[in-house]
């Protein structure tokens, strides 16, 4: 059994007192940052970017995520490596030919059946050759088996618990079988995305995952100590 980490997204904290915000991940046993990145395209919300991310590698010695939700992520990947990102989420469904329901500017979410393996190994070798980690992210309406051939390339996976876009969404349960399937074939680092709370970490855990992405769960509670170490404590 891998150890568990958890995961907090900088996205549901004050960003007048980021600082601040980032110390206490650190005090309450937080072992990753994950900034949410967002365009308004990909997903239907805007959010933050390698400014942003440059500045919360300056105030943390933790790892920085940077979960690119946007298009053409590849031309964005240097520059969150030189913003300080340590590991970079790539989204399959920006590496082959969409649904026709979610082809066109404005459809949500985005979803494929087929990956085009050797753009997204591209991708993945040009982050793996500076040195950082290639994380491969799934929505959850793309089937799990069409990220198959790349699964041994993968550095990490991030299953996507809720559609991208907004955070306080509720748990999407296939989730689960996503994490089985990944963890049946790889010994990697498995995170999950969306709902993450005391309810729903018992069965991704058992499932295989191993990297739990907190939000509101952490940054609104009254003990964020406490949050963090019942999250731990399902390994």
């Amino acid at each position: 059994m891998k150890k568990i980490e958890v995961s907090a997204s900088i996205l549901s904290a004050d960003f007048g007192k980021v600082a601040d915000a980032l110390k206490l991940c650190e005090d309450c046993g937080v072992e990753r940052i994950h900034v949410d990145v967002m365009d308004g395209h990909f997903v239907p919300n805007i959010t933050i970017g390698q400014v942003v991310t440059a500045a919360v590698r300056k105030y943390t010695k933790l790892s920085v995520e940077a979960h690119l939700m946007i298009e053409h992520p590849w031309d964005y990947i240097d520059s969150f490596i030189d913003a300080g990102a340590d590991i970079i989420g790539l989204h399959v469904e920006c590496y082959g030919l969409r649904r026709i329901s979610c082809r066109e500017y404005g459809q949500y979410p985005k979803e494929i059946d087929v990956l085009d393996a050797s753009m997204f190994e591209r991708d993945m070798a040009r982050i793996k050759a500076r040195g950082r980690e290639a994380c491969a992210v799934i929505n959850p309406g793309t089937p799990v088996t069409a990220i198959e051939s790349v699964i041994a390339h993968a550095g990490s996976f991030l299953v996507m618990s809720v559609n991208p876009g907004f955070s306080g969404q509720k748990f999407i349960p296939s989730a689960i079988d996503k994490i089985r399937f990944i963890r049946s074939r790889s010994q990697a680092d498995i995170g999950v995305d969306g709902g993450i709370n005391l309810q729903t970490a018992p069965d991704v855990v058992k499932a295989g995952a191993n990297v739990l992405i907190t939000a509101s769960y952490f940054f609104t509670s009254k003990d964020p100590a406490g949050a963090v170490k019942a999250l731990k404590s399902f390994a």
